[in-house]
Formats: structure tokens, sequence, C-alpha cells
């Protein structure tokens, strides 16, 4: 692939493309780590725009200015876009899991069935097997993209993906080197089949660059046989300037003029928001003024609507056509029903996360009421039941507090003392 320069975008993620960060279910998915940094970039912010309805959906779109932006590659070179595409579109992701039942499933798909560029629009598609994997939120990985941007280097950006989803446990446990060479997609070089060269080349530039651009800080250890590197691990622990990290985008959007006249307007927050993160405050600013200088305008949110996804013109505005702003109007019902799908989504993870936390909260109450030596024994017992490395290590660092092994924790509770979580009357 060509050398193309990337330079990082001054305008920040915003609206109803820009959460916080982006399920990256690597717990389980692993891709090579070949991916370019654009390409690497590119797929994160892919998943980002279609996660809310990877499974519903057969395919997804996204405007390809706001895509070149969300990825820092300030260019209207299509032609690279293009190939970072057709780069994604030509590598497998691999999984290798237990299902629901127990019984192990293995699996390779694309990581984009297909994708098109047409009318300045990006059109693409995940196999329905791999979207189904990529939404599962059982174990997933926060993938920040204000920090994603920061990243110079696809190997640093590829280390942070692989240990960020082990921040809580503090450690990623040991990977075989054959393995880290094959996240960092250099398994295919002789030249860092030496471990030497795959320190000095790989391991220490891209830690470095985690520790300085993230909000992770990582340490990397050792495991030998003999004298000969055998396997890496990484030590993770947050890193203090965090904050630095944690700005609120969606409250910079709210605060702006542009926000206040849609809403004004009578235009959804989730709707205004993404308006201006997919198009800009210029463009959208410049349909709101043809709104004011368009006479007889009835409905001013629906007109509105059907300026902006229609891109109407000066010229064009004095005559709307009956069509035109009906189709508006049904667009804009389709988008209020689909807001409010997704805040009754968001309070049932609320309350399930709340009845996760009651739970949680009860195990420790009984557990901490039986006697030291029932304590212990409880906690080899149930140890002695989890098969998952990460599991594992989460539990014995954060005991009966384990987020990743809640389910396995109630049912273990429940068969030691049934009725435990039964709410009192």
């Amino acid at each position: 692939m060509a050398q193309t320069e990337i330079r990082q975008a001054a305008i920040p993620l915003s609206g109803a493309l820009k959460r916080d960060s982006v399920k990256k279910n690597v717990a389980a998915i692993h891709v090579s780590g070949k991916l370019s940094l654009l390409q690497r970039k590119l797929s994160n912010v892919l998943l980002l725009n279609a996660y809310d309805t990877l499974v519903s959906q057969p395919k997804h779109r996204i405007d390809a200015r706001t895509l070149c932006l969300m990825i820092g590659y300030n260019s209207n070179d299509m032609e690279t876009l293009k190939q970072a595409l057709r780069g994604l579109a030509e590598t497998v992701a691999e999984w290798d899991m237990l299902d629901d039942k127990g019984r192990q499933e293995w699996g390779v798909s694309a990581l984009l069935s297909y994708a098109k560029l047409k009318g300045g629009v990006c059109e693409y598609a995940y196999s329905p097997a791999l979207a189904e994997k990529l939404h599962d939120p059982k174990v997933f990985a926060l993938i920040n993209l204000n920090i994603q941007r920061r990243f110079t280097s696809g190997h640093a950006l590829a280390l942070y993906e692989n240990c960020y989803r082990f921040v809580r446990t503090g450690s990623t446990g040991w990977w075989p080197l054959d393995l880290f060479r094959r996240l960092m997609g250099v398994d295919d070089s002789v030249y860092y089949e030496t471990f030497k060269h795959l320190n000095a080349k790989i391991i220490k530039p891209a830690v470095a660059e985690v520790n300085k651009t993230s909000n992770i800080i990582l340490t990397p250890q050792l495991r030998k046989e003999g004298r000969a590197v055998t396997e890496i691990r990484f030590l993770i622990k947050e890193n203090p300037q965090l904050a630095m990290f944690e700005i609120d985008d969606s409250e910079g959007v709210r605060s702006s003029t542009i926000y206040a006249a849609l809403t004004g307007q009578g235009v959804s927050d989730r709707l205004a928001r993404q308006w201006i993160a997919e198009h800009g405050e210029d463009y959208v600013s410049e349909k709101l003024r043809l709104v004011r200088e368009t006479a007889g305008v009835e409905d001013a949110a629906r007109y509105l609507s059907a300026a902006i996804r229609d891109d109407y013109r000066p010229k064009e505005a004095a005559t709307p056509t009956p069509e035109a702003v009906e189709a508006a109007a049904r667009r804009m019902e389709a988008a209020t029903q689909a807001e409010r799908e997704a805040t009754a989504r968001e309070a049932e993870v609320g309350a399930a996360r709340r009845e996760r936390a009651r739970k949680l909260a009860r195990v420790r109450e009984v557990a901490e009421a039986r006697n030291p030596t029932q304590r212990d024994s409880d906690r080899r017992l149930f140890l002695s039941q989890l098969e998952d490395e990460t599991g594992r290590e989460e539990f014995a660092r954060l005991g009966w507090a384990s987020a990743i092994n809640a389910q396995a924790i109630f049912a273990f509770w429940e068969e030691m003392v049934p009725g435990i979580f039964a709410v009192p009357e």
C-alpha cells in the first residue's frame, strides 16, 4: 500500500457518531496485525458507526468526508481510502471461543464482506457471523477514538487494542512470542524471529507510544527457557493523566449556537448531534439559514430535515416539493423512533448493571459473614471451576467483586445459598 500522509484533524469528534468509545471484541476475535495504521483506525470508526444496528441491518452507510475526518486523514485522496477499504475486505478475522452451551466454536471471516463508495457515501457490510461476534457485549475492550487519533504507529495502536481489555485485571497474561508477533503483524518476517530485533523495533517503540499517548501505562515482562525468551506479558495500569482524555464532546456540541438553533426548531438532541457530526457546523448553519430565508415554510423542522438530507441550495429553497417535505417528515419520524428505541436500550442496560451491582454486593455480604476457613474454601472452590485465564486473574485480584465472572459467581452462590438474591418484600 502506498505511503500516505496522515495528519491529526483539528476538528474534535462529536455527535451521535462520537461515543466516548467503541466496543471492540478483541478478547475472542484476533485480527491480523498487518493492518496499516490508517486501516486499523478505519476499522474502528466503521464499527463505531455501525454498532447500534450491527445485527439488525445488513449494511451501513457513512459520509466519506466524515469518515476521513474521524480517522484523522485530512485529505481528498479517495484512492487511498479505496485501498484502505480493500485491505479490510482482504483481512481475515478469526475467533476461537466457547458458545453459550459450552461448545467450542472456531470461525473466520473477512473484516468487511463488501465496501463501496458512491456519491460521497461509503456503504459497507459485515458477514452475519462476524457481526454477531462484534456485537457481543460479554467480552470487549473500549477503544477511545479520541485516543486512537493520537497514535502515529500501527504497531502501537495494535498493542493498545490488545492490552486495554485487560486494564481491570492488570495484566495481559503470558503470550507466546509467536502469538505476539502475529498480533503485531510481523509473524512472516525472519528478521523479527530474533527477539533482540523484535524488542528494539517493535516492543520498546510501541510501549513508549502507548504510555505517552493513551490512558494506560504498560510494563513488559519476559519469560525465558534458558537464555531464550519464549513468552511476554504486559502489566497494565491506568495513566494518572487519564482525565485529559475524558473529554465529553457531546457537552461541547450542546453548548454550541448551531445545536441551540437546531433544538429550537424542534430537532431532537440525538438527531441534532448526529447532523453536526455528519455534516459539520458550517453545512448545518447554511441549511438553517435557508429555513429562515425561505418564505412559506410551515414546518421548519421537516423542511430542515429535507434540506440537510437532499442538500438544498438557495435557488432550490423557494420551491421544495411536497413529496420532498413529506419524505423528510418520514425520516424525522423514523429518527425519533430510533432515538426512543436507543433510549430504551440504554435504560435496559442501566437496569441490568444496577441489578448486577446489587447481586455482587449481596454476595460480598454473605461471603464476609462466613468464618475465615469457609471464606477460603469458597474462594478455592469457585476458582477451581474457572477455566478462562482472564477470569481467573480478575477473580484472584478482585474476588467476589469480579464483574467479568458475575454470571458464574451468581450461579455458584445460588447453588450454595438458594434464594440468596431474592428481593425482600
